[in-house]
């Protein structure tokens, strides 16, 4: 199936591993391949990628695995350490790709990251694409069900817009990094990006629940109960879980502990269609909160800030002064020259070379570098 859309001329659905080969054999003899995903997180309890978009400099393909039995020959093109992989805001992507079909990635040019490294304000795709291109994107099929078959000329054209305008913004922004001596922060960051993999969240429910840390002990217990009954109903209907019950919602029902389905009228967030479907068996998750023992009620493990040493705070009082005017200098965010964390951890410990700057976890080689001198000098200060 071929697609007209007048952005990027034709665009080719694979739908078929024969052609999916011809097509890998294609990308192998490129040096750069811009390429986004579209996933159905919004719409399922768990998600997947339900779409590939690949362009090079003269071709846009979308490929489609809920069609394909194996994406195997995309391993190798995605994973060559000789093509430039050009993605944008590519974090996710490389942790989906990797969990769902075990592809690597492991030569990233990543367009966000460049252009925060450039001290651009407005860094997402559409205003890049706008204001160095005067291309507008349609973010109309945002938050579409991907998974849905078939897909529309107009969601089509809608994805494959992503990657199309890729390569040539990859041209204007890796020129101003060389420009500006910071290709290496670049490409040193995407290093690390291409690592990153999706981690299974483990233990209670409570603990990956936004805004959870405010209740405690019973109603911790009796919210615990309630994500679980709304995880066992979403997995049911195969829907994410916040599109079963607001987290908000089951938060106020902890803390207020309903008893009866009248109650349970008076929640903000909670419908008559939950109530009718839901309203006994939220009631029952609310006893099995309550009759939790009390040495048994779930907790947060609270951590104690640290407080810094008067010496390290002095230190961090200085290191901060220093990156804000090296931030001003540059142009850049403060957080991209130094994050606080970085500099708090640098405070504290006991530095007397550049080598030493190494051994502090998270720090960049481009910044020890670049910087190195001047931070230990700050650190001396005083």
């Amino acid at each position: 199936m071929t697609l007209s859309t007048k952005q990027t001329g034709p665009c080719e659905i694979i739908t078929s591993s024969q052609r999916l080969a011809e097509v890998a054999a294609v990308l192998q003899q490129q040096t750069e391949l811009a390429v986004d995903l579209e996933m159905d997180s919004l719409h399922h309890y768990k998600e997947k990628v339900c779409l590939i978009q690949i362009s090079t400099r003269r071709e846009s393909w979308l490929i489609d695995p809920l069609k394909l039995k194996s994406l195997a020959p995309l391993a190798a093109p995605l994973g060559n350490p000789g093509i430039r992989i050009v993605m944008h805001g590519a974090d996710y992507d490389i942790r989906s790709l990797h969990r769902d079909f075990g592809f690597e990635v492991n030569s990233l040019f990543d367009t966000m990251i460049a252009s925060r490294f450039l001290g651009v304000a407005e860094f997402g795709l559409a205003a890049l694409l706008k204001s160095r291109f005067g291309v507008e994107l349609n973010k109309k099929y945002q938050k579409a069900d991907w998974s849905k078959r078939p897909l529309s000329p107009e969601m089509c054209n809608y994805a494959i817009a992503d990657t199309a305008y890729l390569l040539p913004l990859f041209d204007q922004i890796r020129q101003e990094l060389i420009d500006k001596g910071r290709l290496q922060w670049l490409e040193e960051e995407c290093d690390l990006v291409c690592r990153a993999r999706v981690t299974e969240k483990e233990g209670a429910l409570f603990l990956s629940c936004k805004g959870a840390g405010k209740l405690k002990g019973r109603s911790l217990a009796i919210l615990e109960a309630l994500l679980q009954l709304r995880d066992r109903e979403a997995r049911e209907l195969d829907r994410p879980p916040f599109k079963v019950i607001p987290a908000e919602t089951l938060m106020e029902i902890a803390e207020k502990r309903s008893h009866s389905l009248s109650e349970l009228t008076a929640i903000k967030g909670m419908t008559p269609g939950q109530i009718h479907r839901y309203g006994d068996c939220i009631l029952v998750a609310v006893a099995e909160g309550l009759a939790v023992p009390e040495n048994a009620l779930p907790r947060f493990s609270r951590q104690v800030r640290h407080e810094l040493a008067d010496g390290s705070k002095e230190r961090l009082k200085r290191l901060k002064q220093w990156r804000d005017q090296q931030s001003a200098l540059l142009e850049l965010e403060p957080g991209i020259v130094a994050p606080n964390w970085l500099l708090e951890t640098i405070a504290e410990a006991n530095l007397s070379s550049s080598t030493d700057l190494n051994s502090i976890n998270g720090i960049r080689q481009w910044q020890n570098q670049l910087y190195g001198k001047d931070i230990l000098e700050e650190m001396s200060a005083g």
